[in-house]
């Protein structure tokens, strides 16, 4: 495999997703729990907040335990670099999605749901090109669901004029970097300080997570073509 057809793995790197929990001590297999409350203050925390941050973090979670088993498993060393970082980038997001909510009194999950378990388990069974290709697949499946979240908390009229922006880039471009003239994605309006600091991470997030997504299937179509060969 060409070592330059993976460029697009330095310009993805070089974004820290907001697309982790920062609690790294949850291993697979744990039975789903919350951890002691984030902040002291539960007010005017709605439930669809607490609800978006405990899918957003079950699904940073899910990022990390599987990328350390790509990182560990994997038969392609481009699989293994991209499993390190939806680690470091999940982490990170993570991180940042717990630090804007501190000052709240909202729970964090401690581990991730059967759906995400049962993931992990079958890949575990696999070996070699059998695990890379399905490790990038459910990369594909997972950031598209993740992205879909995010997307709930985005102003739609700037998203809009983002998509088109990327969609008129030549075929094959991986998706620019942010420059002073780009088009910015800003977060959905809220009079909650709560939900406009959870919009805010979701619209410092989306750009990443697409790079992301971008990133597994540029992969997953290397892989498959590869093991077609």
């Amino acid at each position: 495999m060409k070592r330059t057809g993976f460029l697009w793995m330095a310009v993805v790197s070089a974004l820290t997703v907001g697309c982790s929990n920062a609690d790294r001590t949850t291993t697979t297999g744990q039975t789903p729990n919350s951890a002691p409350a984030v902040g002291t203050s539960g007010k005017d925390v709605s439930s669809g907040d607490k609800d978006f941050i405990h899918d957003v973090a079950i699904a940073n979670m899910a990022e990390i335990d599987l990328g350390r088993m790509a990182s560990d498993r994997a038969a392609n060393p481009d699989v293994k670099s991209f499993g390190k970082m939806m680690v470091d980038d999940h982490t990170a997001a993570g991180d940042r999605l717990k630090n804007a909510v501190s000052a709240y009194n909202i729970e964090w999950p401690v581990s991730v749901d059967d759906k995400h378990r049962n993931k992990a388990d079958d890949l575990a069974k696999k070996q070699g090109a059998d695990f890379d290709r399905d490790y990038l697949q459910a990369m594909v499946d997972g950031h598209q669901d993740f992205i879909d979240r995010l997307e709930s908390r985005l102003d739609r009229r700037t998203l809009s004029d983002w998509k088109a922006r990327m969609t008129g880039r030549p075929e094959g471009k991986t998706l620019p970097d942010a420059t002073p003239n780009a088009v910015q994605i800003t977060p959905e309006k809220s009079d909650n300080d709560v939900t406009m600091k959870i919009n805010q991470w979701a619209a410092d997030t989306y750009p990443a997570a697409q790079k992301h997504l971008e990133a597994a299937k540029a992969l997953e179509k290397t892989v498959k073509k590869r093991s077609t060969d």
